[in-house]
């Protein structure tokens, strides 16, 4: 049975209601996330890159390391909630820069000349032909190993995602009863843009913005297990697992488990707070309609 769009929005509705308590999981585990990167220092048992060949891949539940050590004596924990910060600060980097150029470029596209939506539109549908991983590779082959460049590699590939949505939803706005009432007061396109259409996108850039944060964050760890993302000393969750990979093939595989297990839970948060933010807008624009 093929279910319409509509059908599917108010499935997704009577799921988010029916299971209220997988949203106040989600925001409370990504809150405790945020918490832990921000007081590293303080709560961290031991620092994450001291090391120790004595007390190497020790099991978790060892004295003194909860989630054990890796392979030169590091505490998994302590490293956790170190990397809990570039695992997070990296992909919101992403969102910030591809929401900016998305709303941007969407608004344009939308509120422009028509010649500029379909120079716009031509160019968004390029940028679509490239994966993103593959602009990140690109990106570290030619300015070199980092987050920097990884970075402004993926938001100009999440543009194009979210440059499309704002541009449907603000032509949508655009065909309103309010605008055209604006419009015959005297007031001009661009003030009727920034003043009142923008604001009524920020529900779908809240939703389209978490939905970004997951995939970003994914595409980052990957480029980081790859050895393409943060340089040591630093590390993130992506680079944890890389550097583990020894220690699996010994069959010793708890020192990559456990980052993995909090990118999974990072994205699963973030994935179920979108689809509450997404009924949250069904919702809304069923009752407007």
């Amino acid at each position: 049975m093929t279910l319409t769009v509509p059908a599917l929005r108010a499935r997704r509705v009577r799921l988010v209601r029916r299971h209220p308590a997988g949203v106040v999981l989600a925001s409370g585990f990504l809150v405790c996330v945020v918490v832990v990167a921000v007081l590293a220092p303080v709560l961290a048992p031991h620092s994450p890159t001291a090391t120790s060949l004595t007390d190497s891949l020790l099991p978790p539940g060892s004295p003194g390391h909860v989630l054990g050590t890796d392979s030169t004596g590091r505490d998994v924990l302590s490293r956790i909630m170190y990397g809990a910060r570039l695992s997070l600060l990296a992909p919101l980097g992403v969102v910030l820069l591809s929401t900016v150029g998305g709303v941007v470029i969407g608004l344009a596209a939308a509120r422009g000349p028509g010649w500029l939506d379909v120079l716009l539109s031509r160019g968004m549908d390029i940028v679509f032909a490239f994966p993103g991983l593959l602009l990140a590779m690109l990106a570290v082959a030619v300015f070199g190993p980092g987050l920097a460049a990884p970075m402004c590699a993926l938001a100009v590939s999440y543009t194009p995602f979210l440059g499309r949505v704002v541009r449907s939803v603000a032509l949508q706005e655009a065909a309103r009863p309010y605008v055209d009432s604006y419009q015959v007061m005297g007031f001009g396109r661009f003030f009727v843009t920034v003043r009142h259409i923008l604001p009524n996108l920020t529900p779908v850039l809240a939703a389209q913005s978490a939905l970004s944060f997951g995939y970003a964050l994914v595409d980052l760890a990957t480029l980081s297990f790859l050895g393409l993302g943060v340089r040591p000393p630093q590390s993130d969750w992506g680079s944890m697992i890389s550097q583990a990979q020894p220690a699996i093939l010994q069959g010793l595989p708890w020192s990559a488990v456990a980052p993995g297990i909090a990118v999974l839970l990072t994205v699963v948060a973030v994935n179920v707070l979108d689809e509450h933010l997404g009924s949250t807008i069904g919702r809304t624009e069923g009752g407007r309609s």
